[in-house]
């Protein structure tokens, strides 16, 4: 059911619309007496979540009484990040999410169901798992918060990912990704329908009148500044919702260039990634649109790790963003991937599949460490005077010199691909 929705391409939410929104939006609720909020990380500070978890808290106020980012496999938020974000609310009203400890087992989507949506590529089945606060925590209302937009693991990212994956345990979000990976990376970004997301909707079909489910949904993008707005503004309880938000997305985030580029340069605002683990939606995002023996150019001044995770962060090391033929070999042999299919996932999703090159210019790791892994190494402070990121909007400019690129100021905001 849709309880509320406000869009439009062209459209500006301000604090106040959003705030008169979650009035009308939430009026079904008001006899609610404990509420679990599930907002994004700072991960996806753009996403406008931390405002409206910061409005729902002051339109609820005591009857908040959990806050849980969904982490998934990401490093907890620190204090400050948890200010920056969300502003006013308490920080004693913030849980964290142990993704290999604090899980709940709801049941599980059986093996011929995934076989069955990957096309016989894949044939686990599926464990529906959460944390225990979402399940055991006695609320009577959980609220997911989060933005929807392309995803290199679910075609479009938020509705029940934020539920499944986000707040679910390891062995979910491992073949989750792995699914994806198997699907394509290439096939599954943007999509509303893929196998990933058939999973998750079967198991919503599993939990439903177990979890008190509701889902706000936003759709961010810059305007014609570089600034971003708030688009789209959407709450509901089942698949229409994501639905509706994920067609504004279509509109709003995907922009489609006449011709591949040769060169491609991406800014990684360092307060935002800090791990390739992140980072890379520098090369999820724009694969599609960069030309057969093209450069993308990723410049990361606050990267210092490769996963968020120092166990993953050890398997990429390990491993390297090799192509998917050599990735799917290292899993079959190798128990230490086998046992971790989201970072198998991560290293397919990172290759350039040597079609095209990645110049990874990280603040904090050294040449050794990123040609180790696969990419070629970038001097962050030569290759920043060289394109000078500050300021400059996404789109086609040239260096001092007449060398042509495409700049994108920040990925995570959208997926660039070519019509031919």
């Amino acid at each position: 059911m849709i309880y509320y929705a406000a869009a439009g391409p062209d459209r500006e939410l301000t604090r106040d619309d959003l705030r008169e929104a979650l009035k009308n939006a939430m009026g079904s609720f008001s006899q609610r007496r404990r509420i679990l909020i599930i907002p994004p990380d700072i991960t996806r500070a753009h996403s406008g979540a931390g405002m409206i978890t910061e409005l729902l808290w002051q339109q609820f106020d005591k009857k908040v009484k959990d806050i849980l980012p969904a982490l998934g496999t990401h490093v907890p938020m620190e204090s400050s990040e948890i200010s920056r974000m969300f502003g006013t609310v308490p920080h004693s009203l913030f849980r964290e999410h142990h993704w290999r400890t604090d899980i709940e087992e709801l049941g599980r989507v059986p093996a011929a169901f995934v076989s069955k949506v990957t096309g016989g590529k894949l044939d686990f089945d599926y464990p529906v798992q959460v944390n225990r606060l979402l399940s055991s925590g006695g609320h009577d209302l959980i609220i997911s918060v989060g933005q929807v937009v392309p995803h290199e693991v679910t075609g479009m990212a938020n509705y029940n990912k934020n539920i499944y994956v986000g707040c679910g345990g390891s062995e979910a979000i491992n073949k989750s990704h792995f699914m994806g990976a198997v699907h394509g990376i290439e096939n599954i970004l943007g999509t509303v329908d893929n196998p990933v997301r058939a999973v998750l909707n079967k198991a919503s079909e599993i939990t439903k009148g177990r979890l008190p489910l509701l889902y706000l949904l936003t759709v961010v993008s810059p305007d014609h500044k570089g600034d971003l707005k708030l688009r789209g503004f959407f709450a509901g309880d089942d698949v229409e919702c994501f639905r509706q938000a994920a067609t504004l997305s279509g509109m709003v985030n995907f922009t489609t260039l006449p011709e591949r580029l040769k060169k491609v340069v991406v800014w990684l605002d360092p307060g935002e990634f800090k791990s390739t683990w992140l980072g890379n939606k520098s090369i999820y995002r724009t694969r599609m649109a960069i030309a057969d023996g093209g450069e993308l150019v990723v410049l990361a001044p606050g990267v210092r790790a490769f996963g968020e995770d120092p166990s993953i962060d050890a398997l990429i090391r390990k491993y390297g963003y090799r192509t998917t033929p050599e990735i799917m070999k290292f899993v079959e042999e190798n128990d230490d991937l086998k046992e971790n299919l989201s970072a198998a996932a991560h290293l397919i999703h990172g290759s350039h599949e040597n079609r095209f090159s990645v110049t990874y210019a990280a603040g904090h790791l050294t040449r050794k460490e990123v040609e180790s892994v696969g990419y070629s190494f970038g001097d962050i402070k030569e290759l920043i005077k060289r394109y000078d990121p500050q300021g400059r909007m996404t789109g086609i400019h040239s260096t001092p010199d007449g060398e042509e690129y495409y700049f994108i100021s920040n990925p995570a905001t959208g997926l660039w691909k070519a019509s031919r």
